[in-house]
This record gives structure tokens, sequence and C-alpha cells, in this order.
């Protein structure tokens, strides 16, 4: 158990993604988000040796988890996820900056994302990270009505380390 001072982030641990985690990542996919991925996209991307993360509490239960993709020296963060009663608890804030740190120690240049225009509460997660809007996919997202529009951020890792070395 979490005492009441610590976070929840600050129990978490990390492991890369295994093939036998995909029904609580799928769960807690469907659990977070109106539109979740299917259980084929996590294993195409396992498939495809994207760097996929779960991130555990104490209990060895898994609380989130994440997938990039490494191409040359960009990282496109293809899903990033809470489980919903987790949320709020600096765990999604902890696995953004689990991969910040993989972008840097792997020297890339650029991490992108996309996400839907209405979810203003991970835009501002972003934000605090240091992503910028660099533009809007239009109809991107499926939505309980039509469509919706992504809108496209990123984070320039090479103007990051200029200011990294200048503190």
């Amino acid at each position: 158990m979490v005492s009441s001072t610590m976070r929840l982030s600050d129990t978490v641990t990390s492991r890369d993604m295994l093939e036998s985690d995909l029904i609580d990542v799928v769960q807690i996919e469907s659990h977070a988000t109106a539109f979740p991925w299917s259980l084929k996209n996590f294993q195409d991307c396992l498939k495809a040796g994207h760097q996929a993360w779960v991130y555990c509490n104490p209990a060895q239960e898994i609380v989130g988890f994440t997938i990039v993709q490494k191409v040359l020296d960009e990282i496109h963060l293809l899903n990033i996820c809470v489980r919903q009663q987790d949320q709020g608890q600096g765990v999604g804030k902890m696995l953004l900056d689990t991969i910040i740190s993989y972008a840097k120690q792997r020297s890339s240049v650029l991490i992108v994302l996309e996400v839907r225009r209405s979810n203003n509460r991970a835009q501002a997660l972003y934000i605090q990270a240091g992503f910028n809007e660099m533009s809007v996919r239009k109809d991107y997202y499926p939505a309980k009505q039509g469509r919706e529009d992504a809108i496209l951020m990123g984070m320039d890792l090479t103007l990051l380390s200029f200011f990294d070395q200048n503190e």
C-alpha cells in the first residue's frame, strides 16, 4: 500500500511490454478511451519491434503503458495510457518523462505525437512537459458523431539540450 505522503508515481516500476500483458493493456485502454486500440493493434506494435513498456505498482498490477516508434532520429509516441483509477497521481507525467529520457538517450532530435482536440487534460500534460503544437490533422480520429481533429505536437530535443547546457 502506498503511504498518504507518497504518490503512486513514486512507487511505479517499468519493464518491457510482453505478449502476456496484452489482455491487461487492452482492458486499461478500453476503460480509458472511447475509441480504444484493438488487441491486434498492440500485437502488431510488438511484432514490429516498437519500444513498448508497462508500468506496474508495487503489487505488480499494470497501471499504465507506452508505445513509441523510433524513425531515424525521431520518436513517435504512438500510445500512452494510465489506468483510469490511477489517473491524477503523477503517473502520466512519469510515463512521459520516461519517453523523453529514452529519446535523449537515443540522440533523437524530435518527439512527435497526436492528441485529440477534445483531450484537454493530455494537452496540458504535454505542454507542461515542453511540447508545442505543430499542426492540426483534420478528421484524424473517429468520434461519436463523425470525425475529430488531432493536434500534432512535438518536442524539439535539440533546443531542449541547448537549454539544459545553459542551466
